[in-house]
């Protein structure tokens, strides 16, 4: 009879439980935290059952940003520091997950797994970096290992890595859990999800997995928190104040436009190794608008913003019946949200709460989901979407 070592068994018997108690993390390109997400699950795949139990958002102090940002989206960076953060991260994120498990009144032995995102240092999709013999690549530090011995939970990590590998460009994931939890037949549904970059999940009425399309679409916040802060010396516009003070610069948001990315067939991705503060600037030269004011650049990357996902939209074909649930911080956003709308007068424009989800812990939510299908699933079939179940495991012990 072969013995299963300790870890084996533990993995197995969560594996098998009707019901699983798992969080899920996301830290985004805003980096403005950590979303936390306790969430039960019943089933797998299209038969998922799901609560969210708790949820908070771990606000990240100034100068954890800073140290982020030393490695963030750099071709050329401290490799001794990059080392170091790998391991920081991980160890971190685990000290907020243990404090938020003391919150909430929740014992570690309790969660049988975490399922971690990690912190994005770096996306290289071919399309973007353009070098001969190298493939689609992307980077994700916080190691799973620290998160797993410092909390003693079965953790998930890297989910990412088996996307590329299987063809993919990693990215956007949110495919697999806006499919198995935002399904409808009879309706036509676009989740739209806008953190720093906005990406959509395309879900058609007949419920042809065929023909179920998710894709970055372009800059979600991105580029305005970036010049918020550049700027005006803010985090982000909150309730959008600025972009409302401010005018629409039709010459600068034409140049905005005007780049190959938008022109690449569906699916895509990018990141803010495309959209960053050179991009605007060279938009803001190619259409002599460098003295414009600060509160009219704003306003004009609130109206890219929108633009982006209104044409990405437009590409479906879809003139009646379209229903748009959004998430992420882009959807607490009123100016997006209303110059949205303006373009898409068609379209029923609501939030994810409507599906039973939260949007703020959307993100995490579908990380948890991903952890659940690494424990219990089967690969699922979408469209010409890499058919594999993704995460590596690490052990406590």
């Amino acid at each position: 009879m072969i013995s299963l070592n300790t870890n084996l068994q533990r993995l197995f018997a969560a594996a098998q439980k009707p019901v699983k108690l798992g969080i899920g993390l996301m830290s985004g390109t805003s980096l403005d935290g950590l979303d936390v997400a306790l969430c039960k699950f019943t089933g797998s795949g299209l038969n998922t059952q799901f609560e969210l139990v708790q949820f908070k958002t771990v606000p990240y102090g100034d100068e954890f940003k800073n140290e982020i940002k030393q490695v963030f989206s750099r071709k050329l960076v401290d490799l001794e520091k990059l080392t170091l953060l790998n391991a920081y991260i991980g160890s971190f994120h685990a000290e907020l997950i243990l404090e938020c498990l003391a919150g909430w009144k929740v014992a570690a032995a309790d969660v049988d797994y975490i399922a971690s995102h990690g912190q994005t240092i770096y996306h290289a999709p071919q399309s973007l970096h353009g070098i001969a013999g190298y493939p689609n690549a992307t980077l994700q530090i916080g190691d799973g290992d620290h998160i797993a011995v410092k909390t003693g939970i079965l953790t998930i990590s890297d989910f990412r890595q088996k996307h590329l590998a299987a063809g993919g460009e990693g990215a956007p994931l949110a495919l697999y859990g806006d499919v198995i939890l935002g399904s409808q037949t009879g309706q036509n549904r676009i989740l739209l999800n806008i953190g720093g970059i906005a990406n959509l999940t395309y879900l058609p009425a007949d419920s042809d997995a065929t023909a179920v399309m998710c894709t970055d679409i372009g800059p979600g916040n991105t580029l305005i928190d970036a010049a918020c802060q550049l700027y005006f010396e803010k985090a982000y516009d909150e309730d959008s104040a600025i972009a409302l003070s401010g005018s629409v610069n039709g010459a600068l948001l034409t140049a905005l436009l005007n780049h190959d990315f938008f022109n690449q067939p569906l699916p895509k991705t990018t990141g803010p190794e495309l959209f960053n503060l050179a991009y605007l600037q060279h938009a803001q030269q190619q259409s002599a608008t460098l003295n414009i004011a600060h509160a009219d650049i704003i306003t004009t990357l609130s109206a890219f913003t929108a633009q982006t996902i209104a044409n990405a939209i437009g590409l479906f074909n879809i003139n009646s019946g379209l229903r748009l649930f959004a998430s992420g911080g882009g959807a607490h956003n009123p100016f997006i949200m209303r110059y949205l709308q303006k373009l898409l007068p068609h379209v029923y424009i609501g939030n994810t709460n409507e599906l039973g989800i939260q949007p703020d812990a959307k993100e995490a939510i579908l990380f948890a989901l991903l952890g659940n299908e690494a424990l219990c699933g089967q690969p699922i079939k979408i469209g010409n979407n890499p058919q594999v179940l993704m995460g590596k495991f690490s052990f406590p012990v």
